[in-house]
């Protein structure tokens, strides 16, 4: 009798023969039976090591199949599974390892030059121990608990040291359960997957929700604009996940123009706020794109719009799924009247245990049950909510509250300007004045005096930005977000 969280196994009998898992660079294809025999080989290797229920698996790979596999087995066993971000400096990466204590560091052989030096109590190559694995001897472990941690996903880190997030087979599961039926995924749909494995977009938004409902999870390593729209077609995907940075270099590429993308029924866009001009160029060729909201702490999908709800009402992220809460409060802790801005709070049984080792932090973000998001929203007469910004980026100047959002929003419509940043610098008379930071197409010439005029004919005088920065490429985090952080430093620096 399989472990009762092991609902991978039930899935792998009801669609033994259909293509789970698809690698793009070798076009490996796993069935949902060979992903089976591979989670109970890792399985059966852990149980083999003695690790004991609660002990962290540490996998510091690029995207592969295999990952699948083993966060799969962590699941079976009752151990832990801990994506690294691979990105991380050999310093960033043993802070992280100091943190969660793993008790194996399993590693991609290409990343084997940067874990010497490394202290962790076990490492071992994945294709190694992977050659060499068979099912033969595991059993499963006894049953947990539901509230038990299935994995620890450390944020991003640009507001301090990474935290790892703890997230529950339940909330895990849950956060699934409530995309498959607020989405209305089948065995039928198929993903594009080019967000990296150690965040939670990479891992809860699509993939394990498809995998959940029988359907295909194509993965890519490195993100390339015209590779994966060349996998869109090729593998007849019809539902993926891209963040704004990966849209704006793929609306760029000739063959964005050139198919039609017939299979897709919808792109999704998350992770950071989205331009205007990257759903019109959706838009014009007739294709249904929206955007979504999430973060580390809750799902990552927490609201439901429709396609065409999303074209009347472009940076809407819709309503609430169907099994989690919303709530907008403004500073009194009083809520928010419709089209009022207050801060986003969440609710439901798809919310993290708490912060890995970091009781206070875990008490600071949670109320009665609801999760503090930090991020800045409104909803309107029909129930929509949108996202403005975050709590801590808005800027006061003045006496007036100025939403970067907003502003980024009009200079990226101004021609030529391929991304654009709002941050807030000290004032000694007006507190912060508002700076923009702006890359441009190298064919384009810029006129900062033309801009700010451009933005003066849909801004108030106190949110048109007072200096622009042109930057030949915005600095962006690990997982792809204009890192706002590196900005602030850039202008302390000055």
């Amino acid at each position: 009798m399989f472990h009762e969280h092991g609902w991978i196994m039930k899935r792998a009998a009801l669609s033994a023969e259909r293509p789970a898992l698809i690698d793009v660079h070798s076009e490996t294809c796993w069935t949902y039976t060979d992903l089976r025999n591979r989670i109970m080989c890792w399985a059966s290797f852990f149980q083999e090591q003695g690790f004991e229920r609660g002990d962290r698996i540490a996998v510091y790979s690029p995207n592969s199949p295999e990952l699948f596999a083993v966060l799969f087995a962590c699941e079976l066993q009752g151990l832990i599974y801990v994506p690294l971000n691979w990105r991380l400096s050999q310093l960033e990466l043993q802070s992280l390892l100091d943190d969660c204590l793993p008790a194996l560091l399993l590693f991609h052989d290409d990343f084997g030059d940067r874990i010497d030096g490394l202290k962790v109590r076990n490492t071992g190559s994945l294709s190694v121990i992977g050659t060499v694995l068979t099912p033969e001897n595991w059993h499963p472990a006894e049953k947990g608990n539901r509230s038990d941690t299935w994995m620890i996903i450390y944020t991003g880190g640009t507001t301090g040291l990474p935290k790892g997030v703890m997230l529950s087979y339940e909330a895990v599961n849950w956060n699934a359960l409530n995309t498959i039926t607020s989405w209305g995924l089948s065995d039928r749909d198929k993903t594009i997957n080019y967000m990296p494995l150690f965040h939670t977009g990479g891992l809860n938004a699509l993939c394990i929700p498809l995998l959940m409902a029988g359907g295909t999870v194509v993965i890519g390593h490195q993100f390339k604009p015209e590779e994966a729209l060349l996998a869109t077609d090729q593998y007849e995907a019809t539902i993926s996940l891209f963040v704004p940075t990966m849209y704006q270099m793929m609306i760029q590429t000739p063959y964005f123009h050139q198919s039609d993308f017939p299979s897709m029924n919808v792109f999704l866009s998350g992770g950071a706020p989205c331009p205007k001009t990257i759903y019109q160029s959706f838009h014009r060729k007739g294709l249904r794109f929206k955007e979504g909201y999430g973060l580390t702490e809750a799902g990552p999908n927490n609201f439901f719009i429709r396609p065409e709800d999303a074209v009347r009402k472009i940076g809407s992220v819709g309503k609430s799924m169907l099994f989690n809460e919303i709530q907008v409060l403004d500073e009194k802790g009083k809520l928010c009247v419709n089209g009022e801005i207050g801060e986003l709070l969440l609710k439901g049984p798809h919310l993290f245990s708490g912060y890995w080792n970091k009781k206070r932090e875990t008490e600071e973000v949670m109320k009665d049950g609801w999760l503090r998001t930090g991020d800045l929203a409104k909803i309107d007469d029909d129930g929509d909510a949108f996202i403005v910004g975050r709590k801590k980026d808005m800027i006061i100047t003045g006496g007036e509250n100025v939403y970067p959002q907003e502003v980024e929003q009009c200079l990226i419509t101004y021609n030529g300007i391929r991304e654009a940043a709002v941050v807030g610098l000290a004032d000694e008379v007006w507190g912060e004045t508002v700076v923009a930071f702006v890359s441009i197409d190298e064919e384009n010439r810029f006129d900062q005096e033309t801009l700010i005029a451009h933005c003066k004919t849909s801004l108030a005088s106190y949110k048109v930005p007072k200096k622009i920065i042109v930057l030949p490429e915005l600095p962006k985090t690990h997982v792809g977000k204009i890192d706002n952080g590196s900005l602030c430093k850039m202008l302390m620096n000055e």
